[in-house]
Order: structure tokens, then sequence, then C-alpha cells
């Protein structure tokens, strides 16, 4: 079967505001998800999707797409969402399910569900390549979302994105220099980001708040050491939390931690990013958070 492979992502700067518009740093991970794909002369017309979690089987589903029926799942409600992505897929594409041809597609997300790293974005990313469509569109109808991550798995790089008042980004190169000093830190749990962006939204977004966060990232994309980063970190996490109401990563489990902690993607979930400090290992594992990863570990 052939390959396609996208990249999940990890969201440095500007959380929520990119929403509204403001500037976004994303860095790809190395694992992300796989897609196989190969197609038969067969008038039955019939897609056979296999999805794979870290290689072990968990969605089986056969789908006429003359009529968008499922055939045969083991997973009613994983099939209907796929039903309808390819049914999305369908009305972009010229190549794709317009003949008397069978689909034999198969995923493999790479990384655990649970931590937060693209699982549908490559989906469309893997889906955009293959039926040769836009897959920020394919996004769009499918699933919504401010489409940077679709940004980092469709270029395979690091970029800064935005999506007000129109799509705009660009691949750059994220590698700084003090990267051995940082870490990423799971918190044990997948965060529900629309739950996040809804609570976004419930409060009064000012030009200036987009601004601010717009030039942060930039600032962060130039950051020059450890020191001058840390400081950005720190300025980043806490005026978005006066902004939401909500206490910061750092205030809610880590006060005493000498060195930055800051959330990445919605608030009280998925990974942190932090800077080493002392026995840092020991410290997050004695406040119950043992998944600890290096920059070299996640970042491609």
């Amino acid at each position: 079967m052939n390959r396609i492979f996208s990249p999940g992502k990890l969201m440095l700067t500007s959380e929520y505001v990119a929403v509204d518009g403001a500037l976004v740093l994303a860095v790809p991970t190395k694992l992300g998800q796989e897609f196989f794909f190969d197609e038969s002369d067969d008038e039955r017309s019939l897609i056979y999707w296999n999805a794979y979690h870290q290689d072990q089987l968990w969605l089986e589903t056969i789908i006429d797409y003359k009529t968008w029926t499922i055939i045969k799942t083991n997973d009613q409600k994983a099939s209907e969402f796929i039903l309808n992505v390819l049914k999305n897929v369908q009305e972009l594409s010229e190549i794709k399910f317009k003949t008397n041809n069978s689909y034999h597609l198969k995923t493999n997300l790479q990384f655990p569900s649970d931590f937060g790293l693209g699982s549908s974005s490559t989906l469309m990313s893997n889906l955009g390549e293959w039926a040769e469509i836009d897959p920020f569109v394919l996004n769009e109808i499918s699933l919504g979302g401010s489409g940077y991550d679709v940004a980092v798995a469709k270029e395979k790089s690091a970029v800064l994105y935005s999506r007000f008042p129109e799509r705009v980004y660009e691949k750059v190169n994220f590698d700084p220099s003090f990267k051995d000093d940082l870490i990423f830190i799971h918190l044990n749990q997948k965060q529900d980001t629309r739950e996040g962006i809804s609570h976004y939204k419930s409060k009064a977004t000012s030009t200036e708040l987009i601004n601010e966060y717009s030039e942060l990232t930039k600032l962060v994309l130039n950051s020059q050491n450890l020191e001058e980063f840390s400081q950005l970190m720190t300025i980043h996490e806490q005026k978005l939390a006066i902004f939401l109401g909500t206490p910061a990563v750092k205030e809610k489990y880590f006060q005493n931690y000498p060195g930055f902690v800051k959330s990445l993607g919605a608030w009280g979930g998925d990974f942190v990013l932090a800077s080493k400090f002392g026995d840092y290992k020991a410290y997050f594992k004695t406040h119950g958070f043992g998944k600890i990863f290096s920059w070299d570990d996640l970042i491609n």
C-alpha cells in the first residue's frame, strides 16, 4: 500500500487568541498519523476503512460511497464521523469516489490519544494530500477550528500562522539553542478544546489583546537565550490567566517550582512546557506527573 504521513503539533503561543487571528507559533512532533491507501476496479464501490491506534486496530468499517451507507462496522459513532468526512472529500475532490473503484484505506495514529497532538488535523492533512484537495477547507466543513494544526501537518514544519483577516502562514525554523533546557510534561488528561474556546469566547476580546499576542509570538520566535524565553513564556501565561479569569497551570499545580511552566493549547490538559531546574524529574513525579519529555524526545 502507498503511504502518506503528517506530523502532530504542539502550540507554543497564542492558545485561544488564535481563534481571533493572533499570530501562532507551532512546532511539529516526531509522532503523527500514517495513511495507507490502495484502490481497485470494483463496481461495488466500497470503502474499506481500518483505523489503528499505535498499531492496534480499533475501528473497522465498510462504507458504500454510492449511497453513503455503512455496510459493516464495530463502532457506529466513529464510522458515521468517517463517513461524513469522506463524503466531504468526495464533494471537494475531482479524482476520489468518482468512478467504480473500491478503496482500501488504513490509518495509524502513532501517539496516545490523550496527548492532544492532533489526531484530527493529521487526518485532514493526509486526506487532503491523497485526494488533492485543500485540507483547510476539508477541516472547516468537517470540524472547524483555527486551522494552525492543519498548517503544521501539511507543511511538516514549524509555522507562524494567523487566520484573520485571511489565512496566512509561513514555514519557520524554530530550533532554539537552549532547547536542551526545556521539557514537556503531560498532565495525564485530555482537555476539551471546544469547551475551552467556548469559555474564551464568552469574554470580550480586544484588538489590543490580539496584537499583544502576535507581538509576543514574534519575540518568542526570535528569543536568543533561556532567560529571555522564560520571561516571555511567563508574561504570555499571566496575560491569558487574567483575561480568562482562570488560574495559570503553574499557580494551580506547581506554585513553588523555580522555573517557568506554560500551558500548551487548551488550558488544564495535554502538555505543558517548562524549563529545567534542579532535580526537575523528582519534582514533577512527586506532584503526580511522571510523563516528562525532552525537546528532542517530542519535537521533529
